[in-house]
């Protein structure tokens, strides 16, 4: 039996074997991969040989900064690929997948609300990206949540006002963009005011465009005048503009909506494309075609399309093109924009030199810093007297991922464990916790419901402990001591600890 054949064999001219060669060139340009590993493999080397647009990378990419920098100098070789990543601070970060990211996320600055601080962290985030090669980050989100049980946007938004989200999503824009790193804004015309996750379903958001005008879009549009180089649909219908349609795939969002109303002539970037709103309705490659169609300048395959997906892919375009369905013109003018932006990152590399040095060294430092000023106490907690800590799991967004999150770092006194609410015994709890500190920590408690019993549960016996809510403070028990985080990344629970331990007061900072 024959060994099966790499479909994507063929060294440079992979994309180009048979019919038009630059036709081949520019429907593969338009494509976003995503690759497993932390090397890239010899298919991924020959794709941007051969036109592909670029690279999406995740946490199964990243082993440290400098595995991440080689294979980006690798990948830089063997084209000019943009090269991305989702680097939002707070749960959802890709450089820091495995450890949690050093920087609090958007819930976290909307709530401090100071524009400066959101772009010096901005701008370190950036910096961290430069020193790895990436050229383009998936963020920020300008999305308004407005609807408090939102499953997937939740603490990565800047909070529930326009105008505050507007404000920080170009501070964020500004901080990433002076250090070289060109924003990509997402996730349009809105994705806040959901109840449904896009990576599972088509949400709906039943919004007019008067509404969509007054809310949605304040921050896209502030993000246009700002400069953003890139904007990320979403994948959500809003039936008065798009129909049953997906924005991703609604001409009437992308050309009629953000091109022409707003006046945005930068990349437009898909969500990704294998995600089940799109994947699970028209299929990967006739998403592709029909969100070029669109008006889509690049298309984002996350982690699950092959090689074979990627060929049977650029194959569909240039048959659609073929078929009279999408204009070549549609694809030399997506080529144009992305070209552009490369010729950015090459002018925005060499005029930023990374960032300021002293910028990259105080990292860590802008991050906790920002933590203590947005964690909130409600309450008193009193000296700690040997701490039983009480971690109530919670499942992970897709978004987020299985990122390490919790006080434990900080707690190293601490008698913790982690509990799932369907499972745990709030008696045993409570008798491991007689005559000690209870702390119970939590994340996004108002939108499960088994982990609101537990603690009423465990509160019911012990009103003098303390509930650490690293989500949103929606629902507020009375507690002994209530501490709100707004995000469950590294500094934030640190500063968490802080306020339980008497540590550094916010004030002095």
């Amino acid at each position: 039996m024959s060994a099966k054949r790499d479909p994507l064999a063929g060294g440079a001219d992979l994309f180009t074997r048979t019919g038009d060669p630059g036709l081949h060139r520019l429907a593969a340009g338009a494509l976003l991969i995503s690759f497993r590993g932390t090397t890239a493999p010899d298919w991924v080397l020959r794709g941007l040989e051969g036109g592909l647009g670029g690279v999406c990378l995740f946490g199964f990419n990243v082993a440290g900064g400098e595995q991440v920098a080689a294979l980006s100098a690798r990948l830089n070789e063997a084209g000019r690929p943009v090269v991305s990543l989702d680097e939002e601070g707070g749960d959802v970060t890709r450089l820091a997948y495995h450890t949690g990211s050093a920087y609090p996320g958007n819930a976290a600055l909307g709530a401090v609300d100071d524009v400066a601080l959101t772009e010096r962290v901005y701008h370190a985030m950036a910096a961290d990206l430069a020193r790895c090669g990436v050229n383009l980050d998936m963020g920020p989100v300008a999305d308004v949540n407005t609807a408090d049980d939102n499953p997937i946007i939740g603490t990565r938004s800047f909070g529930p006002s326009p105008d505050l989200v507007a404000r920080h999503t170009v501070a964020a824009v500004r901080g990433l963009q002076s250090a070289g790193i060109a924003a990509c804004v997402k996730h349009f015309p809105g994705h806040g005011a959901t109840h449904q996750d896009s990576h599972l379903e088509i949400p709906i958001v039943d919004a007019s465009l008067d509404l969509l005008r007054e809310r949605e879009l304040i921050p896209f549009l502030a993000a246009i005048e700002a400069g953003a180089k890139s904007i990320m649909t979403a994948h959500v219908a809003v039936p008065e503009l798009t129909g049953d349609l997906p924005a991703t795939l609604s001409a009437r969002a992308l050309t009629w909506l953000l091109r022409r109303e707003l006046g945005y002539d930068g990349v437009v970037l898909t969500d990704a494309l294998d995600m089940h709103a799109i994947s699970e309705n028209v299929g990967l490659a006739e998403g592709a075609v029909l969100a070029l169609a669109a008006g889509a300048d690049l298309l984002c395959l996350g982690p699950l399309p092959t090689a074979e997906d990627v060929r049977g892919m650029v194959d569909h375009i240039v048959d659609a093109v073929a078929e009279g369905r999408l204009p070549a013109e549609r694809l030399e003018e997506a080529a144009g924009r992305v070209e552009r932006l490369r010729d950015w990152f090459a002018g925005a590399h060499l005029s930023s030199g990374n960032g300021p040095a002293g910028e990259v060294a105080e990292g860590d430092v802008v991050g906790l810093r920002a933590a203590r000023r947005a964690v909130s106490l409600t309450g008193s907690a009193g000296p700690l007297a040997d701490p039983f800590v009480v971690e109530i799991d919670t499942p992970p967004t897709i978004a987020v991922g299985e990122v390490p999150w919790g006080v434990a770092p900080w707690l190293p006194e601490a008698e913790i464990v982690r509990v799932r609410p369907v499972e745990a015994d709030a008696g045993a709890l409570l008798g491991r916790a007689r005559e000690r500190s209870l702390i119970v920590v939590v994340k996004d408690a108002h939108r499960h419901p088994g982990s609101r019993r537990l603690i009423s549960e465990l509160l019911a016996a012990r009103p003098d402990a303390v509930v650490v809510e690293m989500g949103l403070p929606i629902w507020r028990p009375e507690a002994g001591a209530y501490i709100a985080t707004y995000g469950a990344a590294r500094p934030n629970a640190q500063a968490a600890v802080e306020l339980l331990s008497d540590g550094p007061s916010v004030a002095g900072l």
